[in-house]
């Protein structure tokens, strides 16, 4: 079996548990920095997918941040408080309401893509492209495993 399982017992080294840890640290990272700018991870978060899926409705974002969308609204909320965001009727179906990003975000989107750069030339320096791309294609992989369904990994499994 592979030495990271036969090394389950060593917490240190149990690759499931390093995972969670680093993701943890980074999100702590990112908390750390939106609080400078009076602002939550969260917050970016929103800011962040908007700048690659404009449009999106509150549910459509409540799914991918998984949490509920009264969360989403909240922040929504005080994001278009700010003049960083708006809600736009949808010209197909006036209940909907979509999210655009105003102009006033730019700086902090700016940011947000440094900040991103910067962890990530940190947590990558004296790694060469071969190894980054077998890390990437790794998580790839483990994503995918994750988001298929449960009854088709187990029906996969028999």
């Amino acid at each position: 079996m592979f030495s990271a399982m036969k090394s389950a017992n060593n917490l240190d080294r149990d690759m499931l548990v390093l995972m969670h840890d680093v993701a943890r640290m980074m999100r702590t990272r990112f908390d750390q920095r939106a609080r400078a700018y009076g602002m939550t991870r969260a917050q970016w978060v929103i800011l962040a997918r908007l700048s690659y899926q404009p449009g999106m409705t509150q549910n459509e974002m409540a799914s991918l941040c998984e949490v509920e969308p009264i969360t989403v609204g909240r922040l929504v909320d005080r994001l278009e408080a700010r003049g960083l965001l708006e809600r736009r009727m949808d010209p197909a179906d006036r209940r909907i309401r979509r999210l655009h990003l105003l102009e006033a975000s730019e700086p902090i989107l700016n940011e947000i893509r440094r900040y991103k750069n910067d962890l990530f030339a940190d947590l990558t320096e004296g790694l060469d492209e071969k190894a980054i791309e077998t890390v990437v294609q790794t998580l790839l992989s483990m994503k995918e495993k994750l988001t298929t369904e449960p009854g088709k990994q187990a029906a996969a499994g028999e």
